[in-house]
């Protein structure tokens, strides 16, 4: 099975306001994610939710460190899965399944570092 990342951008301030009951809601989806990403037949090989772009740090080309995100954008990179799968249509499919209420999520096959992917 070969390896994809589910990157799930989305709206930084749809979160910046939420009830306990809303990020208990936005869990139990995530959760009950994993859970289908087993029953079609995947496995899970990592995945994290990330802190807001307010906490980034980025370092530019020549090593400029600056606070904040790379680029302003209405999305911002909030987390990741990482998914074996059967193919690319197999990680489509379960990727349909990943709660983005406030974006989406974009698929991308993980490089395996013995080969050259390019």
């Amino acid at each position: 099975m070969a390896k994809y990342a589910i990157l799930i951008y989305e709206d930084p301030t749809s979160y910046a306001n939420g009830s306990p009951e809303a990020w208990a809601a936005v869990t139990d989806a995530h959760t009950a994610f994993v859970n289908q990403v087993f029953a079609l037949g995947g496995c899970l090989a990592g995945g994290e939710a990330l802190a807001p772009t307010t906490t980034a740090t980025t370092i530019r080309g020549g090593g400029t460190v600056t606070d904040g995100p790379f680029v302003e954008t209405k999305e911002a990179f909030g987390g990741f899965y990482v998914v074996e799968a059967r193919d690319l249509d197999h990680a489509l499919e379960m990727a349909r399944l990943c709660p983005a209420p406030g974006g989406g999520v974009e698929v991308r096959p993980v490089v395996d570092a013995t080969s050259n992917p390019f």
